[in-house]
């Protein structure tokens, strides 16, 4: 999959979507799937615009909404769909201020030769949002490219959103989320040194890097990991601030990975949070700590038929 970066630069035709993706839940991968073929009928390379960073981390950074997945989840996700192109446009204050007119002809049809435009059916675009679906269709249809709308997929009794996934994480409702997602909520990342506590209580851990400074999910997880040497790997992970042992409020998120002894230190692994068993909590000593954990893989080995 190519990946570029900054004001594109297209030699070839681009069928496009726009958006930023996060998550790629359902309603990405129905518009996706909808891109790849338009793009092979048109001989055109299907390609995602997308921003970085959000563009509600610009203009209201206090209110900002979590990010359900790091660039690299994202670009992952997108290269398994079969994009084959994601152009990354860095979004300022300047960006936001094209028009909708600019946008069109200098992103669209100068920077992506555009072929076909495919959105949401609420997309807005351009400075104060002015542009529409109208306006891109119009506008196409003067500069040689055919825009469409894709109306809103429905999963687990609801409009499939970033928003609405974020709401079932929250919550700690890991079915739902997955019905939305369509599939288990992951992160991913490199395993990484850490303070190595967890194999002087007889519970070694992975600790994995996280990419998200405020990640979707808190608490304790019945989860499988994917990139070991079988994949689903069961296990229970804590993701939180480790409270109990530690004050600096940083979240950590650590895999206790059942009758697995094998050395996986930098390994690039992916976490599926299948049920929440409980939130993060503070406990009196180390040894109530231990107890806890015990419980808690105990039922994680239940949930997930990893006896």
């Amino acid at each position: 999959m190519l990946i570029t970066h900054g004001w594109p630069h297209a030699t070839r035709p681009n069928a496009i979507t726009i958006g930023n993706f996060d998550g790629v839940h359902l309603g990405h991968q129905a518009m996706l799937a909808r891109l790849t073929a338009r793009a092979v009928s048109l001989g055109a390379l299907p390609t995602v615009l997308t921003f970085e960073p959000h563009p509600r981390e610009i203009f209201s950074p206090q209110t900002a909404p979590t990010r359900l997945s790091s660039m690299r989840e994202k670009l992952e996700r997108l290269r398994e769909l079969g994009v084959g192109h994601v152009h990354v446009c860095p979004f300022d204050r300047a960006f936001a201020a094209l028009t909708p007119e600019v946008f069109i002809q200098r992103i669209l049809v100068e920077g992506l030769k555009a072929r076909y435009v495919l959105v949401g059916d609420d997309f807005r675009f351009g400075a104060k949002r002015a542009g529409d679906i109208e306006l891109l269709a119009r506008v196409g249809a003067e500069q040689g490219f055919v825009a469409e709308a894709l109306h809103t997929v429905e999963a687990a009794g609801q409009r499939a959103s970033s928003t609405a996934v974020r709401l079932a994480l929250s919550e700690g409702d890991m079915a739902t989320a997955a019905q939305l997602l369509g599939h288990a909520y992951t992160l991913s990342g490199r395993v990484v040194d850490g303070d190595k506590l967890g194999r002087t209580i007889g519970y070694p851990t992975a600790n994995i890097q996280l990419k998200h400074n405020r990640p979707p999910v808190r608490g304790i997880f019945a989860v499988r990991v994917q990139g070991l040497s079988r994949p689903d790997w069961p296990g229970v992970a804590s993701l939180g601030t480790r409270p109990t042992v530690h004050t600096n409020g940083q979240p950590t998120l650590e895999v206790h990975l059942f009758n697995f002894n094998q050395s996986i230190y930098r390994a690039h692994l992916r976490v599926e949070f299948l049920h929440k068993l409980r939130d993060e909590q503070k406990f009196d000593s180390l040894d109530a700590l231990i107890a806890q954990i015990g419980r808690d893989a105990d039922e994680a080995r239940t949930l997930l038929n990893a006896g």
